[in-house]
This record gives C-alpha cells, structure tokens and sequence, in this order.
C-alpha cells in the first residue's frame, strides 16, 4: 500500500489537497477527525479550545504518536491501494507512519502566514481563528507538537500560494505521477 502524508500549518492548502484526492478516486483520511471524534464523544462544541484541548489530551495520554496511531488503525480497515493521510502535526507522527508503512511519503504544503489568515477569515469552519493573534497561537500549539520539524521531514514540498487552479494542477500532478 502506498502511503502519502500531507502536513502543513493550518490553512496552508492540506484540505484542498485532500478533496482533489478525494475526487481522483483515492481514499483520505483525516488525522483531525481523530481528534474532532473525541470531542464529540465527550459531548463538546467543534470549537478550536476544545479541539486543541482534546489534541493535547490524547497526547499527554498515550504519546506524541497517539493520533497517528488511531490513524493507522482506520487506514488498516479499509486496506487501500493508495492513501492520503491529511493533517500530519508532528515529528513523531512521520516516525511512526515510516515505521508501520514500508511506502510513506511525506508531502508538505506551505503558505505565508498573511495568506493562510486570509483563507480562515473567508472558508468559516467553526475552529477557525480570524485575527492574527489567535492564527500565532494555534501555530504555536501546533508546533509544539512538533510541526515545524514534521514540515522538515518532507520528501517534497508544494508552494500554496498562487491561484487555485494552480495549485490543484499541481496536486493532479503529483498525485497522478504516484500511480
């Protein structure tokens, strides 16, 4: 099975990436709906607090890891071909998906912070932050999970920060020189 993992800071195209995925036939799993399931079951709001709350949660409980492994437990289910694993936050998340799959790769999508703001302020989702204080905050606890240095890890990198007709042509491209 060939495994793609995507990571990149918040807003910075993961999503996108995900639906062209999506509509090209190939399965994606999403690290955060992990994590917005927990919060559901404990009976939350889908706000960023309680998201970022249950993130930290589950990792103070059962290791930096611990998302990527309910992660790979939902891939093993459907035993895909080919899979997209959308949402990578860590360092030792990219670990622990090069030790359980032998054909990972590792795909980073970048976005400068003003154009990553922009796009939150525009799509609505109700964890997203809309002033540039709160964006900086959800960066840091993001990266205090280890994002920056799982951005580093990427085999390739795809720069988000042109039209998005630009972008998913460079998405199709890669994905279609997977196959």
């Amino acid at each position: 099975m060939k495994v793609v993992g995507v990571v990149g800071y918040p807003a910075s195209g993961k999503g996108e990436f995900s639906e062209i995925a999506g509509e090209l036939g190939i399965p994606v799993v999403v690290m955060g709906d992990m994590i917005r399931r927990k919060v559901v079951e404990d009976g939350l709001a889908l706000t960023d607090d309680n998201i970022g709350a249950a993130a930290r949660n589950l990792r103070g409980e059962l290791g930096m890891d611990a998302v990527a492994i309910l992660t790979a437990e939902e891939i093993q289910k459907i035993d895909p071909k080919i899979v997209v694993i959308d949402g990578i936050r860590g360092d030792a998340e990219v670990t622990y998906f090069r030790s359980v799959f032998s054909d990972f790769s590792l795909l980073a999508i970048s976005a400068s912070f003003e154009t990553r703001l922009l796009r939150m302020k525009n799509r609505g989702r109700s964890d997203d932050t809309t002033t540039a204080e709160t964006l900086r905050s959800r960066d840091e606890r993001e990266e205090s999970f280890g994002l920056a240095r799982a951005v580093s890890l990427a085999d390739t990198q795809i720069d988000n920060e042109s039209s998005r007709e630009e972008f998913a042509a460079h998405i199709r491209s890669y994905l279609e020189n997977l196959a």
